[in-house]
């Protein structure tokens, strides 16, 4: 058997760009394998090698068991590739499953997102002023109608969804773009995780997307920031802006963040962010290395007494699906 000869990646003395790389955004800027230059780190299921490093911020390594013998090329892949446990069903990482007829589901890393398959119940706003959901035999999804008196329905259509491309025909010809709604926090104070699941990439797959929250600190007693004769407080604030930080990297600015926050004790009420979006933040670690992360910003909370299971995860389409503001 003829030695193998291996594939020499790495070259020295190093030759850099002039400038760092701009790279997309959520992808890490890392010192490449050969501790040379700066590179902008491979994604989950993209080539890497020894030089072309993976984004180990998000939890990802170079698999090169697929090479054999070799083991020169590899793919990014989670580093805990865990199942995922849905109504007493197990699921093996990467399964895609449906639980019913009107969302599909797929199983990442032990996170479970769901999208919705009823894509045509949109009423018809534009020309139909009383629209009305209906069930439909032998069908899941329901049907919007035009409500409309007898005399108005000769210039309208009895069935606008049937003028619409169905579901199936825009997937076979096109890639629809499909995202869930967030999860909930992780953490009820400090920072916690959220996680989604998208195909919103170019090569509409679906992968998990995780973004840092903090919904209020751990360290402070907010309960002492609550005005005479109130029992609860929306929003808290700290006196001044601050430095995000994780993992030994700080935030190239400084924010003032909103946070939800509490009831007196004996008060059944939760106080939950009713309006958010999602930022990028850089970091500056102290290896020079750069990154970006997505943070759930807060822009306003309320209190009351839906204070809803977290992992009923059919709860969270339904209610924020149609509310960009707060799913973002």
């Amino acid at each position: 058997m003829q030695p193998y000869n291996r594939t020499v990646y790495c070259k020295w003395p190093c030759k850099c760009a002039k400038s760092a790389p701009l790279c997309p955004p959520g992808v890490s800027t890392l010192t490449d394998g050969c501790g040379c230059c700066k590179a902008c780190s491979k994604q989950v299921g993209e080539t890497c090698n020894e030089a072309v490093v993976c984004d180990y911020h998000k939890g990802l390594y170079c698999d090169y068991s697929a090479d054999k013998p070799r083991y020169e090329k590899g793919v990014c892949a989670y580093m805990v590739g865990t199942g995922c446990e849905y109504d007493g069903t197990i699921y093996h990482n990467g399964q895609s499953f449906q639980p019913n007829c009107k969302y599909r589901c797929l199983c990442v890393s032990g996170a479970i997102g769901c999208v919705p398959l009823c894509l045509d119940s949109q009423p018809p706003r534009v020309w139909c002023q009383t629209p009305k959901l209906i069930k439909v035999p032998g069908r899941c999804c329901e049907v919007w109608i035009c409500d409309e008196p007898r005399k108005t329905r000769k210039a309208a259509p009895k069935h606008p969804g049937l003028v619409r491309a169905s579901h199936n025909e825009i997937w076979h010809s096109n890639c629809i773009s499909q995202t869930t709604s967030w999860s909930p926090c992780s953490k009820t104070c400090g920072r916690g995780l959220s996680l989604r699941i998208s195909n919103d990439n170019d090569q509409c797959e679906m992968v998990k997307e995780s973004r840092l929250c903090n919904l209020r600190p751990c360290d402070v007693d907010i309960t002492k920031h609550i005005k005479p004769g109130k029992k609860c407080l929306n929003i808290y604030r700290e006196e001044q802006k601050q430095n995000f930080t994780i993992s030994g990297c700080i935030s190239k600015r400084s924010y003032w963040p909103k946070y939800c926050g509490v009831c007196e004790a004996g008060d059944e009420r939760c106080c939950k962010p009713y309006k958010s979006k999602t930022i990028e933040v850089d970091f500056e670690c102290p290896n020079g290395a750069t990154l970006t992360w997505q943070v759930m910003w807060i822009n306003a909370c309320f209190c009351n007494l839906s204070c809803r299971n977290p992992n009923d995860i059919f709860a969270e389409l339904e209610s924020f699906y149609n509310h960009n503001e707060v799913i973002d």
